[in-house]
């Protein structure tokens, strides 16, 4: 199965970098926000350490082999209940924000105690595993506005408001893959009783899924390029063509769907970091990211990155075309 974490985070990056540029912040503090409400949207994801509590290790590892599967059927018990709900996100995202506040021990109380109370609310409706899972969001979210609070000069009204964004945008990502998320735990209103299928074929829709994935990738991509006045071309390197070459895996890789996707999935992100790898080793002198020209080689963090994405997008233009035309 596919999920997409990585672009829980990254699509509310780029909202709240563009949301910034347009009132005209500095890139700083511009990406500051962005990598803050990104933290928070991923928050959620926290649930699956159940699974490290729950997982049998001898089913896990079994015969020198890894068996993913035993890992996600641990997870799922609980993966996408409360901490993917809209109620919940309603009440942590100010909690934390207020946890923010230097000077204000009886605000940071009062968040304190409302935070507790979620977590005595998912043990009465969820018992013991309920108070594992909220715990650890809890822990998690203290920790991240903490980090806001000693690392940033954002205000612990923003950093409340973006986590209440960041925390709530979380549940739509996941209407794609996987079961639908439990919007209004406690409650119990099923509201989404199925996943959105993009395409009754599974294997279309799992690179359907898998486009929308890029393309949140993508717009945060264009949010750090817009914000740090970078260059396009950053993004064309002559590498990314090798991407062209996963246009044969459908002739010789069984068709992935969301509950066999990992051959998949290792293969064409590989195949992605191979292209950076060339760009990287074929590039000039390493440079600070904010060196970058048009006429430069630059081989900082986000330009391998880039070249990753382009050569990983090419790869699933070819691979679809080829899927469709077979």
């Amino acid at each position: 199965m596919v999920d997409v974490f990585v672009g829980h985070g990254l699509l509310v990056f780029a909202l709240a970098a563009f949301a910034a540029e347009w009132r005209g912040w500095s890139s700083r503090r511009a990406l500051t926000l962005g990598v803050v409400a990104g933290a928070f949207a991923t928050l959620p994801d926290i649930d699956v350490v159940y699974a490290l509590i729950a997982i049998d290790g001898g089913r896990f590892v079994s015969g020198g082999s890894v068996a993913p599967d035993v890992f996600w059927d641990a997870a799922n018990s609980v993966h996408r209940s409360m901490t993917h709900s809209l109620i919940v996100a309603a009440v942590a995202g100010p909690a934390l924000g207020a946890w923010c506040v230097r000077d204000g021990r009886l605000l940071r109380g009062l968040a304190l105690v409302v935070l507790v109370g979620l977590v005595a609310v998912a043990v009465g409706v969820s018992g013991t595993l309920g108070g594992i899972v909220m715990g650890a969001f809890v822990a998690g979210g203290l920790t991240t506005a903490a980090a806001c609070r000693r690392w940033t000069d954002l205000s612990p009204g923003l950093i409340g408001l973006v986590a209440t964004v960041g925390l709530a945008s979380h549940p739509w990502g996941d209407l794609l893959t996987g079961q639908p998320p439990q919007l209004f735990y406690p409650f119990d209103t099923g509201v989404l009783g199925a996943r959105i299928v993009l395409h009754p074929d599974p294997t279309l829709h799992l690179l359907g899924a898998f486009a929308v994935e890029l393309a949140v990738i993508w717009l945060a991509a264009i949010a750090v390029v817009r914000v740090t006045s970078r260059s396009w071309r950053t993004f064309y390197r002559p590498s990314v063509a090798l991407g062209a070459t996963y246009s044969v895996a459908p002739l010789v890789l069984l068709p992935p769907t969301l509950e066999t996707s990992f051959h998949f999935v290792f293969s064409i992100i590989g195949l992605g970091i191979v292209c950076a790898g060339l760009s990287w080793y074929h590039s000039g002198p390493a440079l600070p990211a904010a060196a970058a020209t048009d006429g430069g080689a630059d081989r900082s963090r986000f330009d391998v990155s880039a070249v990753a994405l382009a050569g990983t997008t090419v790869a699933l233009a070819g691979y679809v075309l080829v899927y469709l035309a077979v």
